[in-house]
């Protein structure tokens, strides 16, 4: 196979191409390790990961490697880990700190990149001569890993640092779809003028970033991506390890875009159940028939509505979407028998006030995707010059 590497001096955002793909299983970037690790050989590397972060071997036991294992085997010195949301092995729940500590089978330091320190510091970032970030995205805006990527290239750029992404695929990457951010909403759960869902991969994204000058006074980082062999936008991927604890499974990431808008209501998302983004309910829709009772677990210490009947609805057998689905948020509205349905934080999700206000107002789910649609024409204007696949 033949591969060409553009060099990261002629371009801002370099991205290392496959020109002969040949017709085998879709491979990750990390799994490509032939393309990436002459850029690592010899440098003090620095990865940003979690439990996500695997290399598959093709062994008798399939077993798969994580990252930080696969390059200290192969002699890469690899001096410390960046934990984002969820921490290096993805087990603290949604938006809880995470700490500073060792990891207990490498003794490598893991630095948090979530809580006050959601950026690299000078000083965390001394002696490094390149990032790896190699993350599993779910594709939708308000899932921090992208805003975490922002800060990582930020920092880097900062201190002249290359970033290495090792890309993956998006499991929600086959449609565009939602209200783009409007920049006065901008927060770590909605970082750029983008729609809730996006489109793109990691890589893809990272691009789009670096090539449209979102970083703080329009820096540039040193960026290469490590492309999927044998994937296009529409190539359905089963993610082989969750990518957080309240995603266990490929219906509730399908169906997490729509669903999360829940978080910002007083409507529980399965949080402190096994159904976690598949399911929606509350002690306030007690016209439902389908009822559940959060517990503390995995992911959800203290689940809304801990100990409490909620009523509600079970996804579970729905069909998979190709569109961000208001009709649930929209149901939920209508029945519910508090006066107070949503919190602050939906705003934040949303990226705008004029989805409550909609919801509010009674306008259906056609009026609303209607004043939708300029702003994603234009945002497929901008995605369209950072796509590496089809």
């Amino acid at each position: 196979m033949n591969f060409t590497l553009i060099s990261c001096a002629q371009k801002p955002n370099t991205t290392i191409t496959n020109k002969t793909i040949s017709a085998s299983i879709l491979k990750t970037g990390a799994e490509r390790t032939n393309l990436y690790l002459n850029l690592l050989k010899g440098k003090n590397v620095a990865i940003v990961g979690n439990q996500t972060s695997i290399v598959e071997t093709k062994s008798k036991n399939n077993i798969q490697r994580h990252l930080v294992d696969s390059l200290l085997a192969l002699d890469i010195k690899v001096k410390k880990v960046f934990a984002p949301e969820h921490g290096f092995r993805g087990e603290a729940d949604a938006g809880e700190i995470v700490k500073n500590g060792i990891d207990t089978k490498t003794g490598l330091p893991i630095i948090s990149l979530y809580g006050e320190n959601k950026k690299p510091s000078a000083e965390q970032l001394a002696g490094i001569d390149v990032v790896v970030f190699d993350i599993q995205d779910v594709g939708a805006r308000f899932y921090t890993y992208i805003s975490s990527l922002h800060y990582v290239m930020e920092a880097c750029a900062e201190l002249k640092i290359p970033v290495l992404i090792l890309d993956r695929p998006n499991p929600n990457g086959h449609y565009i779809d939602g209200p783009v951010l409007e920049l006065a909403h901008k927060s770590f759960v909605g970082m750029h003028k983008v729609p809730v869902v996006y489109g793109m991969t990691i890589g893809e994204y990272g691009q789009m970033i670096n090539g449209e000058k979102w970083l703080k006074n329009g820096l540039q980082c040193d960026l290469t991506v490590i492309p999927l062999e044998n994937y296009t936008h529409e190539t359905e991927y089963s993610l082989p390890i969750k990518p957080s604890p309240n995603l266990p499974n490929d219906k509730s990431i399908n169906l997490y875009p729509s669903l999360c808008f829940f978080e910002g209501t007083n409507v529980s998302a399965g949080r402190g159940t096994e159904m976690q983004f598949q399911i929606y309910g509350s002690p306030f829709l007690t016209k439902s028939a389908f009822t559940f009772t959060p517990q503390a677990n995995e992911g959800a210490k203290y689940p809304k509505y801990k100990n409490e009947l909620c009523y509600g609805e079970d996804l579970r057998k729905t069909e998979n979407l190709t569109k961000l689905d208001l009709t649930y948020i929209i149901k939920a509205y209508k029945q519910n028998t508090s006066k107070e349905f949503f919190n602050a934080f939906f705003t934040k999700l949303a990226g705008t006030k004029k989805l409550q206000q909609q919801l509010e107002q009674r306008i259906s789910e056609k009026e609303i995707r209607k004043t939708w649609t300029k702003d994603l024409e234009a945002f497929k204007l901008i995605r369209n010059k950072y796509l590496i696949y089809n």
